[in-house]
């Protein structure tokens, strides 16, 4: 296994970085690594590189860049809104979502959220972690929490929002994504709005489904915890609208101590 790290740094060929101390204590306490082996390494904006630890020190790792591995590119432009849960299905949620390509996580505070605290460092190291691992090149946006009234104030009207209702009038998901993707007037700015473990109140519900643009959608006939209603969500989001009908990259050459001086097409 090669291990592949989020730097917040510049990344350039011939360069030498020096490793954060999460990244770090990652290489020297849980990966064993020692000097020439082999590093792959991202920061969100300039692409993947291979590279190589070239010095261990006490405090710090300092890791040679080679080559670009992979160009830098995004993921569509879907935030996926949240009422703040308890801390092991947030932790989950922020994990899952980053995995599936969510742009921004956005806590909401609606009338039966009952957990309103958010930490945001927690979440960013969950969302980290799992760009690791899953060969994300960015991260997603992680945002302070909002009221759902201050949410809606300051709404781009151009963003579409995908409303996971728990009641009223509502489109099976599918549907409503089919609809929308045929539609000449579609936009490539989306969010989808999930409720917390009590729902959303009556009166929220009836003032989102009143909005522009909002669209109510159902997510079939079975009670779903929070957590999985908004990942479910965004999988058939991505399915449908985003970019989980492409066809998967072509796999990457293995990686060794020697890196090749070109990225792949």
């Amino acid at each position: 296994m090669i291990p592949r790290l989020y730097l917040p740094v510049d990344l350039e060929t011939g360069t030498v970085v020096t490793a954060d101390s999460r990244a770090a204590h990652y290489l020297r306490h849980v990966m064993r690594r020692a000097i020439g082996d082999p590093v792959v390494l991202f920061n969100g904006r300039d692409g993947e590189f291979t590279a190589e630890i070239a010095d261990l020190g006490k405090r710090d790792v300092a890791l040679a860049v080679h080559a670009l591995r992979r160009r830098q590119c995004g993921v569509p432009d879907v935030w996926l809104c949240f009422a703040p849960l308890k801390k092991e299905a947030v932790d989950f949620l922020v994990e899952k979502a980053t995995e599936l390509g969510a742009a921004a996580l956005q806590p909401v505070i609606t009338q039966h959220t009952t957990t309103s605290r958010v930490n945001l460092e927690r979440l960013r190291a969950n969302a980290i972690e799992a760009a690791e691992q899953t060969e994300r090149l960015t991260l997603p946006e992680i945002r302070p929490a909002v009221t759902l009234a201050d949410l809606l104030r300051n709404w781009p009207v151009q963003r579409r929002l995908i409303l996971c209702a728990e009641a009223g009038p509502a489109t099976p998901i599918v549907d409503a994504l089919s609809e929308l993707k045929s539609s000449v007037t579609i936009s490539n700015a989306w969010a989808i709005l999930c409720g917390p473990e009590g729902g959303f109140a009556r009166s929220e519900l009836d003032l989102l489904s009143n909005l522009p643009f909002v669209t109510p959608v159902g997510l079939g006939p079975r009670i779903l915890r929070a957590d999985t209603a908004a990942l479910t969500a965004l999988a058939v989001f991505q399915s449908i609208l985003g970019d989980g009908a492409q066809r998967p990259p072509a796999p990457l050459a293995p990686i060794g101590r020697t890196a090749d001086a070109q990225a792949p097409d």
